[in-house]
């Protein structure tokens, strides 16, 4: 193991506690040479500290400070990351089985990708799995501002530099800012990779941003805000029409649909 990259992986932890154990134990029980974990928690008051507090000698970075949200807690725990390769979870989801040691063999191998991308699992409140999984799209700034470009977040690495050059989240997106990360490492020219094997799992229960009554409108926001920067770059967005027609051709992608089935066991 000691010729793989580093890894540092960051969680973000805030009044997740029914969730929080099985995330720390996801991403711990992988745990090798090489292999960094840090926690930023920014004031829970759920019974998520006192989590922390058991798993603290286990954990090599635990920041306890306030934050200005989610984007800005992960800023600060990549400040203070070691590694060559990036990845981050949040405290309600999991990785999948072998997915550090994959990520870090899969840069080893492939040394002109600075983004992996992974297939996720879909589970719910209680972590049963549903019935298929979720691929990522191959990653293209215009399908993304779109809305037409799926990436799993709980299976996404990336090289630190990739990160540094982009400058990091935007500490002002409170919606996805996970997207927009790899949106401006995109526009820098970064090369993707795009795997089927599933690295993580992502939860989705009503009380969370993805699962919340304003999510959808709050992300066609996002999107239009994504429009803009590539107007700012010179880069043509497509039209009303055009991305209809893109919506409705991903949506009836029977490909895509039975690469769900595929990855699901993978």
């Amino acid at each position: 193991m000691t010729d793989l990259p580093e890894l540092s992986v960051v969680t973000v932890s805030f009044n997740k506690a029914p969730f929080l154990e099985e995330c720390l134990g996801s991403a711990l029980s992988q745990k090798a040479p090489g292999v960094e974990y840090i926690v930023v928690d920014a004031g829970s008051t759920d019974g998520s500290r006192e989590i922390l507090e058991r798993f603290a000698p286990v954990i090599d970075q635990l920041i306890l400070e306030p934050d200005r949200g989610p984007a800005d807690g992960l800023n600060k725990g990549f400040h203070r990351a070691r590694g060559r390769i990036f990845a981050y979870l949040n405290a309600d989801d999991r990785f999948a089985p072998g997915a550090l040691e994959f990520a870090r063999r899969y840069f080893a191998a492939n040394p002109a990708v600075d983004v992996l991308c992974g297939s996720i699992r879909i589970i719910d409140r209680q972590g049963r799995s549903s019935w298929r999984a979720r691929t990522s799209d191959r990653f293209d700034v215009r399908r993304y501002a779109a809305g037409v470009c799926t990436i799993g977040q709980q299976a996404t690495f990336f090289r630190s530099e990739a990160f540094r050059r982009c400058g990091g989240f935007n500490v002002d997106n409170r919606v996805a800012w996970d997207g927009e990360v790899l949106f401006d490492m995109a526009l820098l020219g970064v090369q993707f990779g795009t795997v089927w094997r599933v690295l993580g799992e992502f939860r989705i229960y009503g009380d969370q941003i993805t699962g919340s009554s304003n999510y959808e409108t709050r992300i066609d926001e996002y999107h239009r805000r994504l429009t803009a920067k590539l107007a700012e770059r010179g880069v043509r967005a497509y039209g009303g029409a055009g991305k209809a027609l893109q919506r409705a051709l991903y949506k009836a992608n029977l490909a895509r649909h039975a690469g769900y089935l595929v990855a699901r066991w993978l």
